[in-house]
Order: structure tokens, then sequence, then C-alpha cells
């Protein structure tokens, strides 16, 4: 596919692309610098920005012709998490982006030996800029370097976000991705010409890959990152994709804010859009409409829904969510308002998709993560008698060429995860549910996060936590009861829309700025501990308490003003809890739940 336009992003507010000419030509001429500085195949590189930016494709295309190991890190950890993962892969050259991460990645330089020197991808005074790299000239050299890297020989190093302890360095090959890629192409809603705009993390293997995908389907890719998507003026609005993807909780901003527009309407509009938004909850993706259920779903799209996905830029043919539990909520809504929504499943070990909703309704089911993906083979093992399972629930464990050689350095880690006989233990526990002739996986939660209450009972948090965050009103939530004698939660509200219900209750509700993050909002504890307030929140729990057994029901909660975050410690970069942290940090808090 010789696009005109196949890699691009924002320089100087305008769109600028590259070429696929030009992505294999600038290539070339890195490739041409990085061997001129001493690079050799098997060399690791590293690499850090805050946004997706072309210069990456180029870096990448580079490092990988000439044999090289490309290192992507997260650019919001610690420098001392730089120092880390840099001595543990021995990385040889650093290219950075913008912002404060020279400055971070120069901290640890000084206690990295391997590290020879750092490139801007950006001029900076007094900085080496990656632009003096590129070189004209004989390819042989290059060719023939590329003539012996095989399909098993390791591609790329990604550090997983551990929720505790340091980061492990999953070995991918370049046929783990590209099974991947090639078995994922195939159920994407994408034809040649078509356009995706990027903008989770490239050094996040589900983007990455997915990255790999457009290239290979003939998609123009528009990088960008999350602070300017939405508003008339926003990144969806001015390249009106066909697709992206994304993580559950940037649809639950995107459905907060639908919301909340709905909340300020007044008199008939303002009844229009909440019945338009009723409609939605008898939605299945199999579901046929007819008769008057037709016509009322067709005046609701003409009148609401089109706005919605004129917001996201009139184009969308679908979006896939991956990275943690999309609340069914989400994928229910947005698919009947015409915005087709599908979860999926898999890790950075898996290159990652183990299982996916397809976009041919019939091989997709909600409240799902969909069906295996073709090469790929998963069983339910039940066989660890220290957990309590459910019928049918167990361990999920998975066989196929995306399965990653192991862990760098690490093979004691490595044996925990791969058993004798090749099979990789995800720590997730799910089940099969049969649907249309088809097996659909659900996942029912995360091993290492079931916890045992004092009364010998095992709960899962993760659904729980999930359909509670369902609701506008709820922007994150921890369920607790490790050795406990009941199941209580910690609960965030969601700003903005716990402001519009106040203003609508006659509550004075006060915000403030994060005194470190001033994206983030804090709610007062005059706020959260007024009477009204305590009575929702209480309305809310026992609401949805109605889905779950009696054991696993919140029977008391807390309510914190300040959100958590990457930037705050309590989440990992793709948007997880840090529950031991969590735990730690709000000690005092759950103890007084349980006083």
């Amino acid at each position: 596919f010789p696009l005109q336009k196949a890699v691009g992003g924002k320089k100087d507010k305008k769109w600028e692309y590259y070429s696929i000419q030009e992505l294999i030509d600038k290539g070339n001429q890195l490739s041409l610098g990085l061997l001129e500085l001493g690079v050799k195949p098997g060399d690791k590189i590293a690499s850090v920005m805050y946004k997706n930016r072309p210069e990456w494709c180029v870096l990448d295309l580079a490092v990988q012709q000439v044999g090289g190991v490309l290192v992507p890190v997260y650019p919001t950890i610690s420098p001392s998490e730089y120092e880390y993962i840099f001595n543990d892969a021995s990385v040889t050259f650093t290219f950075v982006g913008s912002g404060d991460l020279i400055d971070k990645v120069r901290k640890a330089y000084v206690n990295v030996d391997s590290l020879k020197d750092i490139y801007t991808f950006d001029e900076q005074e007094g900085e080496k800029y990656w632009g003096t790299l590129f070189r004209k000239g004989d390819l042989s050299e290059v060719e023939a370097i590329k003539a012996t890297i095989k399909p098993d020989d390791l591609l790329t190093l990604i550090y997983t976000s551990g929720t505790t302890g340091n980061p492990k360095g999953v070995m991918l090959t370049h046929k783990n991705i590209m099974s991947n890629v090639a078995a994922s192409r195939k159920l994407m809603p994408l034809t040649a010409g078509d356009s995706a705009l990027s903008f989770l993390p490239l050094c996040h293997i589900f983007e990455r890959m997915i990255y790999y995908l457009y290239l290979s389907s003939g998609v123009t890719v528009t990088f960008t990152g999350t602070d300017n998507l939405g508003g008339d003026d926003g990144d969806l609005r001015s390249v009106q994709p066909n697709f992206f993807t994304t993580v559950p909780r940037l649809l639950e901003k995107v459905y907060e804010k639908i919301y909340n527009k709905g909340l300020a309407l007044t008199g008939a509009k303002k009844k229009l859009f909440f019945w338009a938004l009723g409609l939605t909850e008898g939605y299945t993706f199999q579901k046929q409409y007819s008769g008057l259920e037709k016509i009322k779903m067709n005046i609701a799209d003409k009148l609401i829904f089109s706005k919605w996905r004129e917001a996201l830029g009139g184009n969308v043919k679908g979006i896939v969510t991956g990275a943690a539990a999309c609340p069914r909520k989400m994928a229910q809504v947005f698919s009947a308002a015409g915005i087709p929504i599908r979860e999926g499943y898999g890790l950075t070990e898996t290159s990652p998709v183990l299982t996916v909703n397809n976009f041919p309704l019939e091989g997709a089911m909600l409240g799902t993560v969909g069906l295996v993906l073709e090469g790929v083979t998963i069983e339910i093992d039940d066989s660890d008698k220290e957990y309590e399972f459910r019928a049918g629930e167990g361990e999920i464990i998975a066989k196929g060429p995306n399965i990653m050689k192991g862990y760098y350095n690490k093979p004691d880690k490595t044996a925990e995860v791969m058993d004798d006989n090749g099979w990789f233990h995800t720590g997730d526990i799910g089940t099969f549910i049969e649907h249309n002739g088809k097996r659909f996986l659900k996942i029912t939660d995360r091993k290492k996060e079931l916890f045992k209450t004092s009364g010998g009972k095992y709960i899962a948090p993760t659904p729980i936590e999930s359909t509670f965050k369902g609701d506008f009103l709820i922007e994150q939530m921890a369920v607790i009861g490790e050795k406990r004698k009941f199941t209580s939660a910690l609960l965030v509200p969601s700003p903005d829309a716990l402001k519009n219900w106040c203003d609508e209750n006659g509550v004075d509700c006060k915000l403030m700025p994060h005194a470190h993050n001033p994206a983030l909002q804090i709610i007062s504890k005059e706020t959260l501990e007024n009477p009204k307030v305590q009575a929702k929140f209480e309305e809310l729990i026992k609401h949805y308490n109605q889905e779950f057994s009696k054991i696993e029901q919140i029977k008391k909660f807390k309510l914190l003003g300040e959100p958590w975050d990457v930037s705050t410690g309590e989440l990992t970069p793709t948007m997880k809890l840090k529950r031991r942290v969590i735990d730690k940090k709000f000690h005092d808090v759950i103890e007084s739940i349980y006083a």
C-alpha cells in the first residue's frame, strides 16, 4: 500500500504526514546512522515519549533493520525505574521526546554503564539531536543484516507495569507480534484508504500491534495525545477517523461528558435526551428492531445519537477497547448509538490479543471478551485447589504463536507462568459461555486479586468494581475485604458528574485543582460529608448490590475526594489499580470502616 499519507502527527499546529516511501527512506537513512554509531544486532535501543509521533515509526523501522531490539519505556515512571530498566536490558542508546524526559533520563544515565548516549526527537539546546544521525549511501550492509533476521528473533523488550515489585522485560519476537497482526486483521472493519487515530501509548503492545495492523491494511495513521481529543476543535473532529483503539476509562469519560450535557438541558430537550438514552438499555449485538421499537430508535438516532457520532468525527466504523475490564454499559450504550464498541482481551506476554469480540455481529456478545483468536488455544484450568472456583470457572491458560519467549534475565519468573507443557498461565480467571453456537470467553477476575474474607469466602473485586463504575457518578472504586468480616469499598466520585448532581439537588459542591496535577480535580471534604451526597451513594450501593451474592455485597463505603492517578501512584501506566499501594495509603480510612 504505497500511501501518500501513511503516518502523521501535528507539527506547529498543522497535520504533517510521511508517505510510505518517505518512511522507508528515512528508516534506511537512520539505519545507516545507527550502524555508524556501532549498533550491532541484539543491541537494545530505548525510546521514551509522552505522545505518539511518526518519528517513532522511523526509529522502530531503523532499529529492526539493523537487528536491534527496541525497548519502549513508559514516560511516567521515575528516574530510578528508568535506571532499573536500562540496566536490566543493557540499553546502549536512548531516544527521547519533549518535555522533562531528557532530564529524567539523564538522572538515570550516570548509573547505567551500558548507555552510550541520548538523542532527542526535537532540537534542544545542549542535547544531541536525532536528525544528525541520518545518512545517505550504500545500503548493502543494511540489506545483509535484514537477510539474517528470522521470525523467532527478538523484536522488542516491553517492561510490564507491574502492580508490585520491579517490572519484568517481556521478550517478544517478530513471529509473536506478526501472528497476532495477521489473525486480528481479519476481524477489523478496515479497508485500504481508511483513517485511524492513535493515542494510546506505543510503548504498550496493544497500540503497537494495532499500528502494525494499520500499516499492513493500508490505513493512514494519525498520532495524537489524549489532551485534545474532544470538542469542536478536537482531534477526533479534525481527523474524522474510521477506527481507533481505547481503554475503558476514556470511554467512561466520554460517556460522562455526554450524560452531563444531557443533565444541563431543560424542558423537552432534556426529556428527549434521557428517553433516547433509556432506549439503549435493551440493546444486544444481535438485536433486530421492528415495528414501533424501530421507529423509536430511528427518531432517537436522528435527534440524539447522530450528534454523538459527530462528536467522534462522524465516520467511526469501530472502536476496540482493551487493557482493563470494560463496563458492559459502555459497550452497550455506544454500540446502540451506532458507535460499535468491541472488547478484547490479552496481555503483554501474549502480543497481546487472546480473544476479541468480532465486528460481524454473530461474533460478538456483550459482557464477554469475545472469541478465541485464530491460531490461539485457550483452556480453563481449575486444578488449583487453593481457590474455590465456581462451576465452569478456572484460570485462563493459553498456547499459540503469540506467546512470549519469556521474561528477560528472569528464568525463575518465566517458570512461574509457563508450565512444562508449554501453557502460559495468565493469572486471570474466566469461563466460556455458549452463545449462538459459539464459545465466548468471560473474565470473572484476576487470580492474584481474589481475596478471602475472615469467614473463608473468596471475593472477586473486579466484576463488582466494573459494575459500579458503569454509573456516571462513580469514577473509581476499590473493593476491600481481605481477612475482614464483610466487604466494603473506597469510592472516588466523578467531580463533574457530582457537581451537576449537587447543582440539581441544592448542595454546595466545592472542586479544587490538584496541587501536583492541575488536570485533576479534588472534591472537598464538606461536599463528600453532606448528608444528601451520602444518601445518594447509599442509594447507588443498594441498587447495584442486587446484582451480587450476599457475601459480595458492599456493606459500608467511604467517599474519597482525590482521584487516583498514575502520577499519584495508585494506578499503573495501563490504568490498573495498585491495590497494595491503595491499601497502604488509605490504611486509616479502611480501618475506620471496620472500627
